[in-house]
């Protein structure tokens, strides 16, 4: 595990090589030396937006739904990113990786949709005429979907 302390939305580690490089450019180092000068304090820390951001678990598993601020996530989810990632934990605790192919949610059968029961893709309701699916088994409740292949 890494020597990391977060003291409110500050993130401090006592080795530089522990942050990645993609959050070099949001990272700040403090170096300094001891009264006697003879021992060197060296502390990198970053802010984060209140939630802790560890890097990227690449052999993780995605776990769906999942809790990030204010929300619920039932697939992978891209905010201020370039690409889709997902928690490794029900309730993100800064364990996430990038979505592969095989990590995005996969639809859920049968599903209810206002009276009827879909046990594949249905076009109805859809504006385009497109097939969709539920990403649970009650649509009506949680309204999250996501267009079939």
């Amino acid at each position: 595990m890494h020597d990391l302390y977060k003291v409110n939305d500050i993130i401090i580690l006592k080795n530089r090589n522990q942050i990645p490089k993609n959050v070099e450019d949001h990272a700040m180092f403090l170096d300094g030396r001891h009264e006697n000068n003879e021992r060197n304090v060296n502390f990198k820390f970053y802010f984060s937006e209140t939630i802790t951001h560890l890097p990227e678990v690449k052999e993780g598993k995605c776990f769906f739904p999942f809790r990030y601020r204010d929300g619920i996530f039932y697939d992978c989810v891209q905010f201020k990113v370039k690409h889709k990632w997902c928690s490794l934990n029900e309730t993100y605790e800064g364990y996430w990786k990038y979505c592969s192919e095989e990590d995005f949610a996969k639809c859920v059968f049968p599903f209810w949709y206002r009276r009827l029961v879909y046990w594949e893709c249905t076009e109805d309701g859809d504006p385009f005429g497109k097939a969709w699916c539920s990403l649970t088994q009650n649509y009506n409740k949680n309204k999250v979907w996501r267009y079939c292949d």
